[in-house]
């Protein structure tokens, strides 16, 4: 029996390779449907220039309204979209979908009062908490540009990030958890803006309980107080084209490079590979063993369809603050 359903998914795997060669358009025009558009792409793909491909060219959409609104809308409000368990703080948190809709459209009322539009970039220094994924969320409803610094990262490193990013506003924490040390991020981030030549409007600072940050008047915000005074804004559609993200490379073989990443293809590929590949559904948990400040996690913590609701399946985050993470099926406790 095992054999032939081998046999069979084998053959399911071979038909739908071919197709993705054989009718690329076709085949990633019916992935696309899975997206809610503002507005439906002219071209699926656009190869007029290459090697410069544009995937979805013409179409609108927002990244985070596919993410959160669409599922709130859709009747999963009160679904758990995201659990945090750290076992470093021994912190255990859910959020619904309704919940993070609330947190995230606030913070990005937040933003949007400092001055952050589409098209803007800013760049989050922070530990692994659910703040940091709100706040690349918020990002994206906006139609402005994140680029995640791994929460630690050296002064000068953060600051040639920043140089190239010139970030309108920082979001990032007083400090982050390794084992059993406290890494205080404000004293970097300060080293950071000294040398660096960009200077950001404003950064808004997490004080958590395990140390507190000294804020620079006019330049630093509460992050608490800055969501109490914020009103909650709607999702701003952006071009299928336009940029999502800036992941930079580690930069060990000479200055880092910003990779960037689009809207439309990212949305698209993040939710068809949930079920074809992960075969994950509404409602289950998925899981990624990586950090928010690399690609994976990005993609399959934050943005798939799965580990963020894309799909609508739960998330699973753990934090141990030092990337670590680990799944434990449908239930989310410490190992």
């Amino acid at each position: 029996m095992s054999s032939k359903i081998d046999a069979a998914a084998m053959g399911e795997l071979e038909r739908i390779y071919r197709r993705s060669l054989e009718d690329r358009e076709g085949f990633w025009a019916d992935a696309a449907r899975a997206i809610d558009w503002d507005l439906e792409p002219e071209r699926v793909l656009d190869d007029t220039e290459p090697p410069f491909y544009r995937w979805f060219a013409g179409g609108e959409l927002n990244t985070c309204h596919n993410a959160l609104d669409r599922h709130v809308a859709g009747g999963r409000a009160d679904q758990t979209g995201l659990v945090y368990d750290s076992p470093v703080t021994g912190t255990v948190q859910t959020f619904t979908y309704a919940e993070l809709l609330g947190r995230v459209a606030r913070l990005a009322g937040a933003l949007a009062a400092l001055g952050v539009g589409k098209g803007d970039r800013v760049v989050l220094y922070m530990p692994m908490v659910p703040e940091a994924v709100f706040g690349m969320l918020a990002c994206a409803r906006l139609g402005a540009i994140h680029s995640v610094v791994f929460g630690g990262f050296a002064a000068h490193e953060l600051a040639v990030r920043i140089d190239d990013a010139r970030p309108k506003v920082v979001l990032s924490a007083s400090c982050g958890i390794e084992g059993d040390r406290v890494i205080e991020y404000k004293p970097l981030l300060d080293r950071a803006l000294e040398e660096a030549g960009h200077e950001p409007g404003h950064c808004l600072i997490l004080q958590r309980e395990q140390a507190t940050a000294e804020l620079r008047p006019g330049r630093d915000l509460d992050w608490l107080e800055a969501m109490a005074g914020a009103a909650p804004v709607d999702c701003v559609p952006v071009a299928a084209t336009d940029p999502l993200y800036i992941l930079y490379t580690s930069g060990t073989t000479g200055m880092p490079k910003g990779v960037v990443r689009d809207n439309g293809g990212h949305a698209v590929a993040l939710r068809w590979s949930m079920e074809a590949i992960y075969d994950t559904h509404p409602g289950e948990v998925f899981w990624a063993a990586s950090d928010l400040g690399w690609a994976v996690g990005h993609s399959y913590i934050v943005y798939a369809p799965g580990q963020s609701p894309l799909h609508g399946a739960d998330r699973f985050s753990r934090d141990q603050e030092g990337g670590s993470q680990r799944r434990v099926p449908r239930r989310a406790r410490s190992l």
